[in-house]
């Protein structure tokens, strides 16, 4: 056991498992950016049939007060950095708490259809034993919208 506990610290020391923040998220023409090929990152904008794919969040209420919800809900995560946030973005960073992988987590507000388009994407890996998709689905379940 004491084995392992050095050598996991070893390999946190050697290897930086929070990746470097992209520099290319961001909504551009209405749009996050897509997810990669691989399956450790979920998109309310893939088309349906795409393994990334993942339902948006509907609201009902003023931008505002949704906009507030939603980051308050975000706040109380653990292990949760809020990176920048608009009126209607909010981008978190979300660190694992063993081996301090980070996902990178966006949130876009259109309220023309009062949809929340949403992006959880994994910086490192191919797999994310559907991190991703569980933490989206367990913010919906708070929100209760």
């Amino acid at each position: 056991m004491l084995k392992t506990i050095i050598l996991l610290g070893v390999c946190l020391f050697l290897f930086n498992c929070a990746g470097t923040r992209p520099s290319n998220l961001g909504v551009k023409d209405g749009k996050l950016l897509a997810c990669p090929i691989t399956p450790n990152c979920v998109s309310s904008q893939a088309e349906s049939s795409d393994l990334h794919y993942i339902a948006p969040y509907k609201y009902t209420k003023d931008l505002v007060l949704a906009f507030s919800e939603l980051k308050s809900v975000i706040e109380k995560q653990e292990r949760v950095k809020i990176i920048s946030s608009t009126d209607t973005y909010l981008n978190a960073e979300f660190t694992s708490k063993l081996m301090g992988y980070v996902d990178d987590v966006e949130f876009y507000f259109e309220d023309s259809t009062k949809t929340v388009h949403v992006r959880s994407a994994s910086r490192l890996g191919k797999s994310d034993m559907n991190v991703n998709r569980k933490r989206i689905e367990m913010i919906r379940e708070q929100l209760n919208w």
